[in-house]
């Protein structure tokens, strides 16, 4: 009954998309033998996109528990792609941010992941290329606007 329901449910665009955009980034990790594994490679993400932040905001970020981000940006430090400095504003408090190791390296994870994903690409029509540049830049757009508008509830 529960499966009869919710087929009956009319997807909406954001849980396609979403589907889609999580397919496509299993398929990209798959495909390569990253330099880090995926957990780290994707706070390393998270840091790089917040700028410095506190490991409980990271935890919150990444819905895990603060011992958890603790271990994980332990395991980031020890590889030198990121470090911590004392909070200006709160000097019991620690901010992480990436390094120029670190960036250098999820620049590497992205490009790799990008290249593998590359030759399906290049399959498409020229007008189907350019039609999912354009939807890139919208997708841009919508997460640049949402991290500047308030939170949704």
């Amino acid at each position: 009954m529960y499966f009869g329901v919710m087929a009956a449910v009319q997807t909406s665009l954001g849980v396609e998309l979403l589907g889609v955009v999580a397919r496509l980034n299993r398929l990209a990790t798959q495909r390569i033998r990253m330099p880090l594994p995926w957990a780290q490679a994707r706070l390393l993400s998270t840091i790089e996109d917040q700028g410095a932040a506190r490991i409980s905001d990271l935890a919150s970020l990444d819905h895990c528990s603060q011992p958890t981000m603790t271990m994980q940006v332990r395991r980031l430090e020890d590889a030198g792609l990121v470090t911590r400095t004392v909070d200006p504003d709160d000097a019991r408090a620690v901010l992480i941010r990436i390094t120029p190791r670190g960036v250098r390296a999820l620049a590497e994870v992205r490009a790799e992941r990008g290249a593998v994903i590359d030759p399906d690409l290049e399959q498409l029509e020229p007008q189907e290329r350019e039609t999912l540049a354009a939807a890139v830049r919208i997708m841009r757009r919508l997460v640049d606007e949402a991290r500047n508008s308030p939170k949704h509830s």
